[in-house]
């Protein structure tokens, strides 16, 4: 799913224009974003929690020469699904008409 897809659906869900979806989807995009920026952690129950890591720096090198470099030390996003979220997403697909037979 692309972030146009996502704003389609947004849009056909709530039943806004694509524009208005479009404003709420960048809205809360630039929410975390600015969130992670400032050190915080995001955290949506039953989806995931997003949160910064520290890299330390250390020398790499350059694949097409050899030649080593430094790499500075940087902050990298992380998210950690939720338990609920992976238990979704690994739920066995069923269709809903059928119900399973009980076990005797």
């Amino acid at each position: 799913m692309t972030k146009a897809d996502l704003i389609e659906e947004v849009s056909r869900v709530v039943e806004f224009t694509r524009k208005e979806s479009e404003v709420i989807v960048e809205a809360i995009f630039d929410s975390v974003v600015k969130s992670l920026r400032d050190g915080d952690k995001i955290e949506i129950r039953g989806f995931g929690s997003f949160r910064t890591r520290q890299r330390q720096s250390r020398i790499g090198r350059n694949p097409k020469t050899g030649a080593r470099v430094d790499v500075p030390a940087k902050r990298i996003p992380y998210f950690k699904p939720s338990k609920e979220l992976k238990d979704l997403v690994n739920q066995d697909e069923r269709p809903a008409d059928v119900t399973p037979t009980p076990q005797i």
